[in-house]
């Protein structure tokens, strides 16, 4: 696929929902193939903190009759940061949004295939598509705070998801892994907006933490920072992987090599195919010695 190319209906932008969840869960239109005889292959593995991986079998995701990722097969392992990386509009948001169920809000957007969360199947009938948000948190591309305190944006998830224990102690938990409570400690009852992109950026990811959830999803979390601002977010997802699962997409092969435990290469062969996951291993071998020719392309800057 040459520079540029991208392919229809796969918003690599911040993608707002489209629909209520209520909506979501009246209609969950979600299918999953039969898993009778399907070879399950190992788990990922389980960390002493009890942090969960995921497991993702034969995925497919589809904008209506367009299929945007094809055949996808992965280990996300626990306490590691997994990159996300290759061309525009070859996949990779769309497919991170398969793992919390995002991607059906948009309307006529569906999935097939397996996704386990631990030893739970997201997409199984009985699988609430909330309460797997709530499990598997996301960081979209461009800040989005609340129109609220700074406070009130912290704690805002976790009240509506029944939280009733100190909001306080909450919030400044929230912060400090986030990396942004002293920069903001005595400025909590200001607007999230008075804050700098990466401020709003990292108040966002505190936002995310405070519903407590074992996986954590980053869609370009750095894209429109400056340098300063992305180096505080790289050195906060190094210390969020002690306690969490990340997963982050990223066109910044260098940020990739930098934080990312292992790399998924996705890329697409011709214009209007599907992307897939073309390589996925070690993120060491991946930037060093890839097995496959547009691997090596893309890392090195050849395209992309």
């Amino acid at each position: 696929m040459s520079e540029g190319q991208t392919n229809p209906g796969d918003p690599e932008e911040n993608t707002e929902p489209m629909e209520s969840e209520k909506k979501i869960r009246e209609r969950n239109p979600i299918t999953r193939p039969a898993a009778e005889g399907r070879e399950q292959g190992s788990k990922p593995q389980q960390e002493g903190s009890g942090v969960v991986g995921m497991s993702v079998r034969d995925l497919n995701a589809y904008y209506g009759s367009f299929k945007a990722v094809s055949d996808v097969s992965m280990e996300i392992q626990a306490n590691k940061v997994t990159a996300m990386i290759g061309p525009s509009g070859c996949g990779k948001s769309t497919y991170i949004r398969c793992l919390n169920r995002m991607h059906e809000v948009i309307s006529g957007a569906y999935a097939e295939g397996e996704v386990t969360l631990g030893d739970q199947d997201i997409y199984a009938k009985d699988a609430d598509p909330v309460i797997i948000r709530r499990r598997v948190g996301m960081v979209f591309q461009k800040p989005n705070p609340f129109s609220k305190s700074i406070y009130d944006n912290v704690v805002w998830g976790a009240k509506i998801n029944g939280f009733r224990g100190d909001t306080d102690e909450l919030v400044e938990r929230s912060l400090k892994q986030a990396a942004l409570w002293d920069e903001v400690k005595d400025r909590l009852k200001e607007s999230g907006y008075s804050l700098s992109g990466g401020q709003q950026q990292r108040l966002c990811i505190a936002r995310t933490l405070a519903v407590e959830p074992e996986v954590i999803l980053m869609d370009e979390p750095a894209s429109a920072l400056d340098p300063v601002s992305t180096q505080k977010i790289e050195d906060t997802m190094d210390d969020l992987k002690k306690s969490y699962t990340v997963v982050i997409v990223t066109h910044n092969m260098q940020q990739a090599a930098r934080i990312s435990d292992f790399t998924g290469f996705f890329y697409i062969e011709n214009q209007g195919d599907p992307g897939r996951l073309w390589e996925f291993d070690e993120t060491e071998k991946m930037f060093s010695n890839p097995d496959r020719k547009e691997t090596e392309d893309y890392v090195t800057g050849r395209f992309g």
